[in-house]
């Protein structure tokens, strides 16, 4: 899943969605660096990654990509997730959307100075350019798309192709993650509880 997702399953207090965050950024030798509350939603955060790259409706919406863009499926189904659940979410969360978002991205800050300098100008252009709200729309997330897209040393092109493919079954693709979210959500509390336990 992509950053909002990880940040609305550690909703539950402010480290925790900031530990959700790093989960992209920080190696697993690093992960003691952290405090605790941090430290799990950093591991969690593979694990999240991990179930949702293996769970049957999500190897489905892979299959509908065609074999140059099917490479980076999973990119680009990550950031549709976040899609999904911006236009979900008063059915699944009781804080809004805007005010969870004001509530990560105030912890984000707080954080700052005690992250590494990339993650910290990564932080800073996240909050600058408000990511998170970019969500709402299909043209918000082309341009997350094609904001990643650039990362890449090559093929980012190939990536973007893929935009196509994923507006054009946005009915399947909204029906497949309205299956998989609530198994998503269950899991995150049983492996929160194991890891925690």
């Amino acid at each position: 899943m992509n950053y909002l997702a990880h940040i609305y399953l550690a909703r539950h207090g402010d480290d925790a969605m900031v530990g959700a965050w790093l989960g992209d950024f920080v190696k697993a030798s690093q992960t003691e660096a952290y405090p605790a509350a941090m430290q799990y939603e950093i591991l969690l955060h593979r694990r999240i990654d991990s179930f949702t790259d293996h769970h049957p409706s999500l190897l489905e919406a892979k299959r509908l990509f065609p074999e140059g863009p099917r490479r980076y499926a999973g990119i680009l189904l990550d950031v549709f997730g976040d899609f999904w659940l911006t236009r979900h979410w008063p059915a699944v969360c009781t804080e809004s959307r805007a005010s969870l978002i004001a509530r990560f991205y105030a912890a984000l800050q707080r954080h700052g100075p005690g992250l590494p300098e990339h993650v910290a100008m990564v932080a800073q252009r996240m909050i600058a350019q408000d990511w998170l709200g970019g969500y709402d729309s299909p043209a918000g997330i082309d341009s997350t798309v094609e904001r990643i897209a650039t990362r890449l040393s090559r093929n980012g092109a190939t990536m973007t192709a893929g935009l196509a493919t994923l507006w054009d079954n946005e009915g399947v693709l909204q029906d497949l993650f309205a299956d998989f979210f609530p198994e998503l959500e269950a899991y995150v509390e049983r492996q929160r509880g194991e890891l925690q336990g």
